[in-house]
């Protein structure tokens, strides 16, 4: 049984930073992608950075020089680092694991900024 699980998320002034981390666990198939989703109330879910292989990454232009996603080793475990945080980045924080066979989300942490 798989399990993506997230932590890290937590209440942070305009121009912080934090840091979320998410593991995935209970397969030994690789991951082909992990990446990092936000929903803010009333909004769509986004894509918010993306690593593939645990090299390449992407990130949403709103987020592009402020965040940073990096993976470990295994591949199954990433980080997102968010700096200069802005209270539009207030929103759940959820990470998804794509394995080959189909993909996993986690439960979501809550990242809230404010002004």
């Amino acid at each position: 049984q798989v399990q993506v699980v997230e932590s890290g998320g937590g209440l942070v002034q305009a121009g912080g930073s934090l840091r979320l981390s998410c593991a995935a666990s209970g397969s030994n198939r690789p991951i082909r992608t992990m990446a990092w989703y936000r929903q803010a109330p009333g909004m769509q879910r986004e894509l918010v950075a993306g690593i593939i292989g645990g090299r390449v990454t992407k990130y949403a232009d709103s987020v592009e020089g402020r965040f940073t996603i990096s993976s470990n080793k295994a591949g199954n475990t990433v980080y997102l680092q968010m700096n200069s945080l802005k209270p539009e980045d207030t929103a759940v924080y959820y990470c998804k694991a794509d394995y080959t066979w189909r993909e996993f989300w986690g439960q979501g942490t809550q990242v809230t900024v404010f002004s």
